[in-house]
């Protein structure tokens, strides 16, 4: 079974921008919780008791450092063995996701199999098959693939060209032409390497390719091991995948998965109809019998799937549809929240609209706000009777009232 596990952290998360501006996208909050730990989850649940970070830069080390440190609190609160652990990447610069790989393996020593998970994906998908696959077909690496239908979304990934019994033949990156690919299997990111590769990528020849900058799985790695003939295969029983590394996927993510996850999955502590509530104190408790007795009343309008946090407070005659809402989120009279991600800490004011949007952490957005399509970083202040369409506000700035904007980015 596969003991080990490398999450490569490094970049920016540009794509992410503004959430990640001042966050690592390992901890940006994801269904109330930093989204790494879904991803540690799912490994370690299924056998995974090594998990290595291939942290590079500050931002990186200190967020994903002091929120999980060695692993203890997580392997108390998901129950793990005394022998599950969390360690880090040394203080080495790596020029790319492969580099991580080998800076790590040959720091602690690992020649065990190994599997390998992008920081901005969640998945689902049984690791003891992917690893029966790959024994079976004696593989050097295996490649978790995923089908996408949407032509347009193809353009965004490596498609795989794969023989009959799954050997991959090549990538075509972001193809133009979908209908001359003659695939729909997309790189998700996610490898089995197995023994021998890390004598492959400590090789002289390698090394030589690092110097070059050329330490990029998808890029250079993977073309590399089909050139030689190496025995290349891809997996494609998965079952759910999203690359979270924009504001769209993110939400597409997110409401999928808010349908799709048990309540333990979730950390549910309380379920009526679609609304799903976090917390065991007595006062998240109490918060919770509130909500429900309003909605109940109508007094509130909750509606589709709706995850609430802890210690959240909404006043009369709200609607939220589609929607989460973070941990100690205050929402007034009168608001309206659809489809959208309300980070923790923020506040909604009087009969504000926020629709399709990611509102950031510590917001405060004041009455009569619309919000719409739009990304808002953390700790901004939206002023009253603002308009805010198809845009994107930076941490920490200060949106005067009465302002409308469209199409924007404010720095």
């Amino acid at each position: 079974m596969i003991k080990y596990a490398i999450i490569p952290l490094g970049g920016l998360g540009t794509r992410l921008y503004p959430l990640t501006v001042e966050t690592s996208k390992a901890m940006i909050r994801f269904l109330n919780r930093p989204l790494i730990e879904f991803i540690i989850y799912r490994l370690a649940s299924q056998g995974v008791r090594e998990i290595y970070l291939g942290v590079s830069g500050y931002v990186n080390y200190r967020n994903v450092y002091d929120y999980l440190g060695e692993g203890y609190r997580l392997s108390s609160k998901y129950n793990l063995p005394n022998s599950f652990r969390v360690r880090y990447q040394p203080l080495e610069d790596s020029v790319g996701n492969a580099d991580s790989v080998r800076i790590i393996m040959e720091y602690y020593d690992i020649t065990d199999p190994v599997i390998v998970v992008q920081a901005d994906t969640v998945f689902d998908m049984n690791i003891y098959d992917l690893w029966s696959f790959h024994i079976k077909n004696n593989a050097f690496m295996t490649i978790v693939l995923k089908s996408i239908d949407d032509p347009e979304e193809l353009k965004d990934f490596g498609v795989a060209l794969i023989d009959p019994d799954m050997r991959i033949r090549g990538f075509v990156e972001k193809p133009r032409n979908i209908e001359e690919v003659g695939s729909r299997l997309v790189n998700t990111g996610i490898y089995l390497l197995s023994e021998e590769f890390r004598s492959f990528i400590t090789s002289s020849e390698v090394l030589e390719m690092r110097k070059k900058g050329l330490m990029d799985f998808g890029r250079d790695i993977i073309p590399k091991l089909i050139r030689e003939g190496r025995r290349v295969y891809g997996y494609d029983k998965i079952d759910y995948w999203f690359d979270v590394g924009t504001p769209k996927r993110y939400l597409e993510a997110v409401m999928y998965l808010l349908r799709k996850l048990s309540p333990e999955e979730l950390d549910v502590s309380e379920y009526w109809n679609n609304i799903k509530f976090q917390g065991r104190s007595s006062r998240s408790k109490a918060l919770h019998k509130e909500i429900i007795s309003k909605a109940s009343q109508k007094k509130i309008i909750l509606e589709g799937d709706v995850l609430i946090g802890r210690h959240v407070s909404i006043g009369d005659w709200v609607r939220i549809r589609d929607a989460v809402i973070d941990n100690y989120t205050i929402v007034e009279d009168g608001a309206v929240i659809e489809g959208s991600v309300v980070m923790d800490r923020s506040f909604v004011g009087k009969g504000s609209t926020i629709i399709n949007s990611i509102i950031g952490r510590h917001v405060k957005i004041g009455r009569n706000v619309f919000i719409e399509g739009s990304i808002i970083g953390d700790d901004c202040i939206i002023g009253d009777n603002t308009k805010i369409m198809k845009s994107k506000i930076w941490p920490h700035k200060n949106i005067d009232p009465m302002v409308s904007m469209e199409n924007m980015s404010i720095r």
